[in-house]
């Protein structure tokens, strides 16, 4: 949750005009990680919490995309 927190932080300083491009696919990627984390958590199962964390492994690998695309577009 602290990744969400700094990536709303850092998002704020982005040009208004990708509100609702890069900044909110950011956003939402970083937000979806420490959800399926808990949602699979919450789960009954080891094979639901692992299925759950492969998909936060995969929001990671997003927003480090994204990252790299805003550093590149600067």
């Amino acid at each position: 949750m602290s990744l969400t927190t700094k990536i709303y932080n850092s998002t704020k300083k982005f040009p208004k005009e990708e509100i609702f491009g890069l900044t909110s696919q950011i956003r939402r990627s970083s937000i979806s990680i420490p959800s399926n984390i808990a949602e699979g958590f919450g789960r009954d199962s080891n094979k639901e919490y692992l299925r759950f964390l492969n998909i936060s492994i995969g929001s990671l690998f997003e927003i480090q995309t994204q990252l790299e695309i805003a550093k590149n577009i600067q």
